[in-house]
C-alpha cells in the first residue's frame, strides 16, 4: 500500500471518528487533520525534527500551511484528549501487561533533576525510563492505558484492571498480585499456560518494530503522554485497516516507515 493511500485512509477514518467535534472559528487546521498528524507521527516512530522533516519534504501538498515545527508538536500535544474516542468498548475478556522503555542510558541517571524516567526492571534488563500499561481484548485493541516509571513493579497498574473486574475477567501474569488482597473475576497465570496472554505479545511486538518504543527521546511528562495515546490511537486505525487481524504479515512495514 502506498504512503499517499495510508495517509488519506487514515485521515477518513479519524475525521469520520471526530466529526462531532467543532473546529474552532479562529483555528487553520480541523480536529481530524491534527490527530491523523498524531497518529503518523507515533507510526513513524522517528524523532520529532526528522519526522517533520519528512511531513515538509514529501508530503507537504497534503498538508499545506504547516506551522513551525514546535508550534505544530504543541497542537498535536494538546489535542491528545482526542485520542480516548479511539478505545474500544469492553470486552467478555481483558488481558492487562507492562511494557518498559528507556529514555535514556543507565549512566546519565541522575544528572538533571528534571528526569523524568527513573531506574527499574523490564524484561529481565535494567533501563532508566517509563513503563506502559495496556488493558487489552483478544483482538488487539486497546481498551485503556497508563504509564509510570520504570521503578515500581506493575502494581501502579492495578487500577486500570481493576476498573473493569466488575464487568467481566482480566488475564495478567503475577506482577499485578497484590499479597492478601483477594479480586474478583482477576485472574493470574504464568506464562504459557493460557494462549490469551500471548497477544499482548503480539501488541508489544508491533510497538518495538514499527513505532520504535523500545527507547524514545521524550523528556516531559505531558509530550509522553501524547506519544502513548496517539499510538494507542494507532492500533484502532490498524485494526481496522487489517480488517481485525493483528499480525505483522497483515502491515506492509516498509510503507510504514517510508
Amino acid at each position: 500500500m502506498r504512503t499517499e493511500e495510508i495517509i488519506m485512509r487514515l485521515f477518513c477514518m479519524v475525521d469520520d471518528k471526530l466529526a462531532h467535534v467543532k473546529k474552532r472559528t479562529n483555528a487553520h487546521w480541523s480536529p481530524g487533520e491534527i490527530v491523523t498528524i498524531g497518529i503518523r507521527f507515533a507510526l513513524k516512530g522517528v524523532q520529532d525534527r526528522a519526522f517533520y522533516g519528512w511531513l515538509t519534504g514529501d508530503w507537504l501538498p497534503l498538508f499545506p500551511h504547516l506551522p513551525e515545527c514546535s508550534r505544530l508538536l504543541r497542537l498535536v500535544q494538546t489535542s491528545e484528549y482526542l485520542t480516548d474516542q479511539f478505545l474500544v468498548a469492553p470486552q467478555a475478556e481483558r488481558v492487562i501487561d507492562s511494557y518498559g522503555m528507556e529514555l535514556i542510558h543507565p549512566i546519565g541517571q541522575g544528572r538533571s533533576e528534571a528526569q523524568v524516567g527513573k531506574k527499574g526492571q523490564s524484561h529481565h534488563r535494567w533501563i532508566v525510563g517509563v513503563k506502559l500499561g495496556w488493558l487489552i481484548t483478544p483482538h488487539g485493541q486497546i481498551m485503556e492505558w497508563g504509564w509510570a516509571t520504570a521503578n515500581p513493579h506493575d502494581q501502579p497498574f492495578r487500577g486500570i484492571g481493576q476498573r473493569w473486574t466488575n464487568r467481566s475477567e482480566v488475564l495478567s501474569d503475577w506482577g499485578f498480585r497484590k499479597r492478601g488482597e483477594e479480586t474478583v473475576n482477576w485472574r493470574f497465570g504464568q506464562r504459557g499456560e493460557r494462549h490469551d496472554p500471548m497477544i499482548v505479545e503480539r501488541v508489544f511486538s508491533v510497538v518495538t518494530v514499527v513505532n520504535h518504543l523500545k527507547k524514545i527521546f521524550h523528556r516531559v511528562d505531558k509530550y509522553l503522554t501524547a506519544r502513548f495515546g496517539y499510538t494507542a490511537a494507532m492500533f484502532h486505525w490498524l485494526m481496522e485497516l487489517a480488517e481485525g487481524k493483528l499480525a505483522l504479515a497483515q502491515f506492509s512495514l516498509s510503507s510504514f516507515s517510508n
